[in-house]
């Protein structure tokens, strides 16, 4: 067997089970390997899109992600979405063929692609060392939360595996549990903690021992955007902290004496460039990465680990020495949260015209129409806190938030690759006009896969952000607004069943289409108000 042949069938035996790519001639081998094994190959038509489903297959599905590509253009097409995962620290094994004479025209300096975006390049350096190479990449994949770059030279690709029954062998230890002496006292006196649990948190599978902490401590909960979801249904819920935090979520999290980060690097966004936090306020922050803590803001105390062996540690701590507090919590604070903390209960003034919806109003009515059960993908503009706070989630698995890079065009994959991972679930497509052409390509493989999923595009015919970024200060925009484009027509050109929105009657056309087989998308141009940025967008501008 070949050594192309021996890495696949051995990742398939492995445990991987779904792959996303492009296949040139450089990983047809490797791929139908894969394949041939059992694994499910998910073609996408850009690796760029391929990059993307595979990174919103791990963060929805649990397990490694896996992309193929092939060698010079199919790596470089999908580096943008590699870039996102990297620096998401989604578990990722980029397959990608390479050329080694660097006078071949597909040849790149591939070790340093990786590098230079964040992956962790590893490479299979002989058919004697292959599967061990290939067990290497894996293991660092998953036991330490990275992208890895798997490059599979050409050469020894065709060569003979002389050793084809060494499988991969994956081994997770357990994280050491540092010393919490000094969280459990920050803790002990705090008396209005709020805990604020990041990707970290959702990683290590932490909602019920942090609840259970926070009940101890008489904390209030929160998330990182990327995390939302973690605490649902707990009634001292605040939803999202940062930019996208609500009113009351806001008040309560910039009047706590305590903030602990789970797992959350407490960056500007979450924390709304410090702003949310208290000029007396004791900062304290746990994350398995050490050189994360107070990278973002100054901290009293950093514990390096896993966030949920931290929790346990310090609720056996406090058990052990008799603490417990009612802290923030109260049953008037409860009662409040259940009527003010949700954005769509904040009041607003309705800028719907009949020509055109205003996107809160459109959200509210989305929210209100599909089932509970639902993943919402979001895009990258102006317009995503609208989905992302509106759209209520089920849990943390319900919002899918490709964020790290900011870059626009990737949520229509992202949500391909978590309707691949969730199939019993409706995905949402929250996507700004500019993203949904950018990534216009998978409808497609939308489409081929049958994907009953909801395409919603905040059609503003602009770069949003840029218009009110740059408009109010007087400066021509016609680099950054365009003509009218009838999306739902693109839709039905793909195959889909579409409607254009112009107002909350419309939706009367995605009621029939839920409630009927649901066999291929819906994509949903919804014609929305220009006139003024989102809430969080404002936010973002007084803090820069």
């Amino acid at each position: 067997m070949i050594v192309a042949n021996a890495v696949g069938r051995a990742l398939r035996l492995s445990g991987v089970d779904t792959v996303f790519g492009v296949v040139g001639s450089g990983n047809f081998h490797v791929t139908n390997a894969l394949v041939a094994g059992g694994a499910r190959f998910v073609a996408a038509r850009h690796e760029g899109g391929a990059a993307t489903m595979a990174d919103a297959y791990a963060r929805v599905s649990g397990n490694l992600g896996v992309l193929s590509v092939h060698q010079g253009p199919g790596l470089t097409n999908a580096l943008t979405g590699i870039t996102e995962a990297a620096k998401s620290r989604t578990p990722l094994l980029v397959l990608a063929a390479e050329v080694t004479s660097p006078r071949s025209n597909f040849w790149l300096d591939q070790a340093a692609l990786a590098t230079a975006v964040g992956a962790v390049p590893e490479r299979i350096h002989s058919p004697e060392t292959a599967l061990a190479d290939a067990a290497r990449a894996c293991r660092t994949a998953v036991a330490e939360r990275r992208t890895v770059l798997l490059s599979l030279p050409l050469d020894v690709q065709a060569a003979e595996c002389p050793n084809l029954w060494a499988d991969p062998e994956i081994v997770l230890l357990p994280p050491p549990v540092p010393e919490i002496g000094g969280l459990a006292d920050a803790l002990s006196a705090a008396r209005r903690p709020v805990f604020i649990g990041g990707r970290g948190a959702r990683l290590a599978g932490a909602r019920e021992p942090l609840r259970i902490l926070a009940a101890r401590t008489g904390a209030l909960l929160a998330t990182s955007a990327v995390a939302r979801g973690l605490f649902a249904g707990d009634l001292f819920d605040l939803d999202v902290s940062g930019g996208f935090a609500s009113p009351v979520a806001a008040e309560l999290i910039r009047g706590a004496d305590l903030i602990v980060g789970w797992g959350c690097a407490l960056n500007m966004w979450t924390l709304r460039h410090g702003n949310l936090v208290g000029a007396d306020t004791v900062v304290v922050q746990v994350d398995l990465d050490t050189d994360a803590l107070g990278a973002h803001q100054p901290v009293r105390l950093g514990i390096t680990g896993d966030v949920t062996a931290v929790a346990l540690a310090a609720e056996a701590e406090l058990a052990r020495r008799g603490h417990s507090s009612a802290g923030y919590r109260s049953p008037e604070l409860a009662d409040r949260l259940a009527r003010e903390v949700r954005w769509r209960d904040v009041p607003y003034d309705d800028d719907s015209d009949g020509s055109r919806i205003d996107p809160r109003t459109l959200s509210i009515a989305l929210d209100d129409l599909l089932p509970a059960e639902r993943t919402v993908a979001v895009d990258s503009g102006n317009f995503m806190g609208y989905p992302a706070m509106y759209l209520g989630v089920p849990d943390v698995d319900g919002l899918v938030f490709t964020q790290a890079f900011q870059s626009i065009g990737l949520g229509l994959a992202t949500a391909i690759g978590a309707a691949v991972a969730r199939p019993d679930r409706l995905t949402v497509a929250a996507l700004g006009d500019g993203g949904a052409l950018m990534g216009v390509a998978e409808l497609e493989t939308a489409v081929r896969l049958g994907l009953g999923m909801l395409i919603v595009v905040y059609d503003d015919e602009a770069y949003g952000a840029e218009v009110h970024h740059f408009g109010p200060a007087g400066h021509p925009l016609d680099t950054v607004t365009f003509p009218p484009v009838d999306l739902a027509a693109v839709g039905r050109g793909f195959g889909c069943e579409a409607v254009t929105v112009l107002r909350t009657e419309d939706l009367s056309a995605v009621t029939a289409w839920l409630a009927g087989p649901r066999d291929r998308p819906m994509v949903v141009d919804a014609k929305v108000t220009t006139g003024r940025p989102s809430w969080w967008l404002e936010e973002a501008f007084r803090g820069h």
